[in-house]
C-alpha cells in the first residue's frame, strides 16, 4: 500500500518542490494551501495528488482537511508542517504588532494545529504511529538582523519539536525537524541581490537548488520509525551562517 503524507504550504517554493518529490515517489500526498490555484498546478497530472484549500490557523478547517485524507487514502504515514511566512525586516519598534501576530498564528499556531490533527490520527490508527517533520529554519540558532517574529517563531518550533519527539514515543509517532538555509525559493530571491549582514553591510548570499530540500525530507519520511532524524540542516554551503556575525 503506498505511503500517505500531508505537506503545508504546497503551492509553492519547499511545500510544491518536496509534494512533487513524493508523488514522483509513489506517495498519495495531501496538499494543503490557501490558494487553491496553485495546488492544482502541483497536482496536476497526479492522481495520488489530494487538494485541500486550507487555513492552517483554523483549527476546524486543519481537522476537516485532515480527516479527508485519512477517509480517502486509509493511513497518515507522515506530516510535513511546512507553512510558514516572514516579516520585511526592521527593528523592533518597527514592527507592527498585527504583522507580529500574523506570522505567530501562521508559523507557530498553524504548525501546532497541523501537528495536533496528524497526531490524532497517528494515535488511533492502526498500525499505530506515523512522522511528523517540522519546518525550523538556520535563523531559529542563528537570526538575521531585524527578524524578531520569524526568529521567534522558528525557535519556538525547536521546543515543539523536542516536546513532540519526547511525548510520541510511547504512540511510535517520530518528530524530527528541517532547518533550511537559502534555499532559492520566491521569498529567497533578494538574498541574490543584497540582504542586511551583522555588521551593518549588504551583500548577496550563496543560495541552494530547492530540490535539496525536497530530498532531505524525503530522507527523513523514508526512515523507518525506529529511527529519527531529530534536526538536519541543509543550507548553502558558503551562506553566513556558521560564523555569521
Amino acid at each position: 500500500m503506498a505511503q500517505t503524507i500531508i505537506i503545508t504550504g504546497a503551492g509553492s517554493g519547499v511545500g510544491a518542490s518536496t509534494a512533487r518529490m513524493f508523488l514522483d515517489a509513489g506517495w498519495n500526498v495531501g496538499l494543503i494551501g490557501r490558494r487553491e490555484g496553485p495546488l492544482i498546478e502541483v497536482a496536476e497530472g497526479y492522481g495520488a495528488a489530494m487538494v485541500l484549500v486550507c487555513d492552517v490557523t483554523d483549527e476546524g478547517a486543519v481537522d476537516a482537511a485532515f480527516d479527508q485524507v485519512a477517509d480517502r487514502f486509509g493511513h497518515l504515514d507522515a506530516l510535513f508542517n511546512n507553512a510558514g511566512i516572514g516579516v520585511p525586516a526592521s527593528p523592533i519598534d518597527e514592527i507592527d504588532v498585527a504583522a507580529w501576530r500574523q506570522c505567530v498564528d501562521i508559523n507557530l499556531t498553524g504548525s501546532f494545529l497541523c501537528a495536533r490533527a496528524a497526531w490524532r490520527i497517528m494515535r488511533a490508527q492502526t498500525p499505530q504511529g506515523g512522522r511528523i517533520i517540522n519546518n525550523g529554519s538556520v535563523s531559529s540558532v542563528a537570526p538575521r538582523p531585524g527578524t524578531a517574529p520569524y526568529t521567534a517563531t522558528k525557535h519556538a518550533i525547536t521546543g515543539l519539536t523536542k516536546t513532540m519527539s519526547l511525548d510520541g514515543r510511547p504512540f511510535n509517532i517520530n518528530v524530527g525537524q528541517i532547518d533550511i538555509g537559502n534555499a532559492l525559493t520566491e521569498m529567497a530571491k533578494p538574498m541574490t541581490i543584497g540582504v542586511p549582514q551583522a555588521d551593518g553591510s549588504v551583500r548577496a548570499e550563496a543560495t541552494m537548488d530547492v530540490d535539496h530540500v525536497a530530498n532531505a525530507v524525503m530522507h527523513m519520511a523514508g526512515l523507518p520509525l525506529g529511527a529519527n532524524v531529530l534536526f538536519m540542516t541543509v543550507m548553502a554551503n558558503d551562506m553566513p551562517f556558521v560564523g555569521r556575525g
